[in-house]
């Protein structure tokens, strides 16, 4: 779904944990002989079997990512024979997280940065004659792949701002020759719109209000405003996409309402007839006919994904998909056809199961789960609903999870308050959702209690929850989050002398909040990539975040002015570090260009010459989290001592966790007990 640009965009923090070389104790309040077997971080965090599965456009090929020599790559076999598949793909360092379908079925599209930089490249592989290309062969400048249609299957359309790092300009690509063609120059616009047949049918920016335009072109080389976007509806409204003959365009829209409800606009008039809507929820997600592309069932997040049926064609096969395996459908890809689906059961206490569906036929035939080794292992279930009512009245949809064995009667409470991880979401214009959470069971497989919050700003909800958020970073936003530890104490979960806070992105910049705006909640606290300075977050955005920047302004504080500067300055942690009383782990990327080095860096700085202890980790080929599984176990590694030292749970010794990573501990080392030797025994 397409959106605006939304500030320190939210971030896949799914796997942030774990460590221990004869560091910290066993003992306490799981017995080992209680207790159910350790899970390796291996196993939760590193690379996945398959994932991110697909059908070429004509139905005859099965993809997906798989390890090839560790790293991850794109596999492409018979659709028939998942199992005879190959690597198309040679990444041998980052691996391949994102990758597509070209409309030739006979070239797979993927793109890649490096280290982390986010200066995306895109790359094509013909699958005849295996040779790969690089599509984008530019330095410092980020591409992006706007629109495949399958009626130009050698042409796609491309964003480069490599004329102005502020924009993209669109250009016409060949993905067999590597030809661009300009089609529209941009000095202006922060999206477009663009139609099956390569039309450029709408442009969008940002009003200095915190609201956005629509414009649509007038036909000699100008813009007209089309329609307009107040700042309150800007995050929950926005275009999706066109239906086959370009004559009606799909709108998620929260104007007039509370909740963003799926409409049919016509592009013409701006007439909108209303599809599906939700009363307690917003659009999440939608099935569109691969070919017609009419909308045929919607889908709302309130606790869980529910869809809704609008086109009977498809009413049958959701209602065969739901006996086929428990959990919540998502139908991940189809051919143009439509007679093969990639089905995919998401549970929350075991792995992803993939399945290929024959929509003429109705047969679901099983293909594999992502991660083989979890199937058989127990795993702890996720709590809901738990709707937390925060101090002023808000209903925050929150999720948690508890060790295996310490709710013996079931009632969803342990037997006595346990030590608790609060582990707080990024964006923060994002959500928590019910799925299998690697951090979730690695936490609970560690003995302790697992909290997820829905605060106010978070998205999903409708307008006027995250509306709620506005100008509430450190205040409002974290009383929610203080909130939901109270609960979890009253409620018997939490113990409230070994509570942490951990969190990536907007996540890492809760946990700085927490520890210096309320430094005696909490035993601890993690911080991965998270904002030390509010000010100077905002004021270092990658150039090409500038068309958002009255995002920033409207819902954190603006910067330029006198006002807005205060504002930023109060809600900083960097401005309280003399309050930090409690142990903190702080993890970065070196390239990160949305929350720099330098946001570490300086609370890092800060605490030192203040003589408070921290430990800082770094590496050096990582940007916005750690994409890397090697760089991923290593800091779960030194996570999971850290947290074994000041919550008393379990840890798993770190074995070979620290090969091949770049990990690098610049200060505090000895903050995390073993973790000098271990970077020793390393270098050694």
């Amino acid at each position: 779904m397409k959106r605006a640009l939304i500030g320190v965009a939210v971030l896949a923090l799914l796997s942030i944990v774990g460590w221990a070389q004869g560091i910290g104790s066993t003992d306490g309040e799981m017995p080992a002989e209680d207790a159910d077997p350790l899970i390796s971080r291996e196993l939760l965090f590193g690379n996945p079997d398959k994932i991110t599965v697909r059908t070429s456009p004509d139905g005859s090929r099965i993809s997906y990512l798989a390890p090839k020599d560790g790293v991850l790559n794109v596999w492409v076999g018979p659709i028939e024979d998942p199992e005879a598949a190959e690597p198309v793909t040679n990444d041998t360092y980052r691996g391949i997280r994102s990758y597509s379908w070209a409309h030739t079925n006979e070239h797979i599209l993927y793109i890649q940065d490096k280290d982390g930089d986010e200066n995306w490249r895109i790359y094509s592989v013909n699958l005849r004659s295996g040779e790969m290309r690089d599509l984008t062969p530019f330095e410092d400048v980020q591409a992006r792949i706007v629109k495949v249609s399958r009626n130009f299957p050698e042409e796609i359309i491309v964003g480069l701002n490599d004329r102005d790092p502020e924009y993209h300009d669109l250009y016409r690509l060949n993905i067999e020759t590597g030809k661009m063609t300009l089609i529209q120059e941009n000095g202006y616009f922060s999206s477009f719109d663009i139609d099956d047949d390569y039309a450029v049918r709408f442009a969008t920016n940002m009003t200095c209000d915190g609201g956005a335009e629509i414009f649509r072109p007038t036909g000699e080389g100008g813009w007209e405003v089309f329609t307009e976007i107040p700042m309150e509806d800007v995050i929950t409204t926005g275009s999706i996409g066109f239906n086959k003959t370009g004559e009606i365009l799909y709108f998620v829209d929260s104007r007039g309402r509370n909740t963003a409800a799926l409409f049919a606009m016509n592009p013409a008039t701006g007439v909108k007839t209303l599809i599906a809507e939700d009363p307690r929820s917003d659009f999440s997600d939608w099935m569109v006919h691969p070919t017609e592309k009419n909308v045929q069932a919607a889908a709302f997040t309130y606790e869980r994904k529910d869809w809704q049926v609008i086109d009977g064609s498809v009413g049958d096969d959701l209602a065969f998909l739901k006996t086929v395996d428990d959990g919540d459908i998502e139908v991940v890809s189809r051919s143009l056809d439509d007679r093969t689906w990639i089905v995919v059961y998401v549970v929350d206490d075991g792995p992803f199961r993939y399945y290929r569906y024959d929509s003429e036929k109705k047969e679901a035939e099983f293909l594999f789960t992502n991660r083989k080794d979890l199937e058989d292992l127990a795993l702890a279930k996720m709590m809901i609903p738990t709707v937390i009512v925060s101090r002023d009245g808000l209903n925050l949809v929150s999720y948690y999870t508890l060790p295996l064995g310490s709710d013996r009667d079931g009632d969803g409470r342990p037997e006595e308050p346990l030590p608790m991880v609060l582990y707080v979401h990024g964006g923060p214009w994002a959500r928590d959702v019910w799925d299998y959470n690697p951090a979730h069971q690695w936490l609970a497989n560690r003995g302790y209690a697992v909290l997820s919050v829905n605060f106010r700003g978070s998205t999903g909800f409708g307008k006027d929850f995250v509306n709620r958020g506005n100008l509430e970073w450190g205040a409002r936003m974290h009383d929610d989050l203080i909130d939901a530890v109270d609960w979890a104490v009253g409620e018997g979960i939490a113990d409230p002398d070994r509570v942490a806070i951990m969190g990536g992105s907007y996540g890492g910049y809760a946990t700085l909040v927490g520890l210096t705006f309320t430094p005696e909640v909490f035993a601890c606290g993690v911080d991965i990539v998270g904002p030390s300075n509010l000010t100077s977050l905002i004021e270092t955005i990658p150039p090409y975040w500038q068309p958002q920047i009255e995002l920033f302004a409207t819902r954190m504080g603006d910067h330029r002015t006198e006002e807005g500067r205060r504002l930023l300055f109060e809600r900083s942690p960097i401005n309280r570090v003399e309050n930090i009383a409690r142990p903190l782990l702080i993890g970065q990327g070196a390239n990160d260009p949305r929350v720099s080095q330098n946001e570490s860096d300086q609370i890092v700085g800060a605490m030192q010459e203040k003589g408070i202890p921290v430990t800082y980790v770094l590496y050096p080929d990582e940007g916005h989290g750690f994409a890397r599984p090697e760089n991923r176990m290593s800091f779960f590694a030194v996570a999971e001592a850290f947290l074994s030292e000041h919550l008393g749970g379990r840890f798993e010794p770190v074995g070979d966790d620290f090969d091949n990573s770049t990990i690098t501990v610049p200060i505090g080392a000895e903050e995390v007990p073993g973790l000098k030797e271990a970077l020793s025994d390393r270098s050694a």
